[in-house]
């Protein structure tokens, strides 16, 4: 079984997954405008060039979006709530890597440092809108440095 996250835009959806795939390393597999959607299918002229599936591999793991507007998703533009896209590595420097990088243009909700349980946790809130957890896995044994 996969369990894979589904992330909504207003017309960015193809810029976010361009961005995630270089931030990740990961390869977009399809990105279908609405536009080549099958036919009888409405689509106004604004909405042509917008995803309305859009698919990221990154490793085993992927991401999956598409663009929505408040007509067929109404909480669309209101801000992201109560879920987190976590990334996990044993390597804390990826992890600060990829913390860097999408929180650039966005916000930090906790910077990016040693915590009780991590030799690097982070969380932040991309330029996209998406909430992102950072997480570095403890090697065994590992202590933190204070406390």
């Amino acid at each position: 079984m996969k369990i894979v996250t589904s992330l909504s835009f207003r017309g960015q959806c193809r810029e976010a997954f361009e961005f995630y795939a270089r931030v990740l390393g990961g390869k977009i597999t399809a990105a279908i405008p609405y536009s080549q959607s099958p036919e009888g299918m409405p689509v106004a002229e604004q909405y042509k060039d917008w995803l309305m599936h859009c698919w990221l591999e990154v490793g085993d793991q992927a991401l999956m979006g598409a663009d929505m507007d408040v007509d067929w998703a109404p909480n669309i533009d209101k801000p992201k709530n109560g879920f987190d896209v976590t990334l996990h590595t044993d390597d804390v420097e990826q992890a600060r890597r990829w913390y860097g990088q999408l929180s650039e243009g966005g916000r930090q909700t906790m910077p990016f440092a040693e915590t009780f349980w991590s030799p690097g946790f982070g969380a932040c809130i991309d330029r996209f809108g998406v909430p992102w957890m950072v997480n570095t896995d403890a090697p065994p044994g590992w202590k933190p440095a204070r406390g």
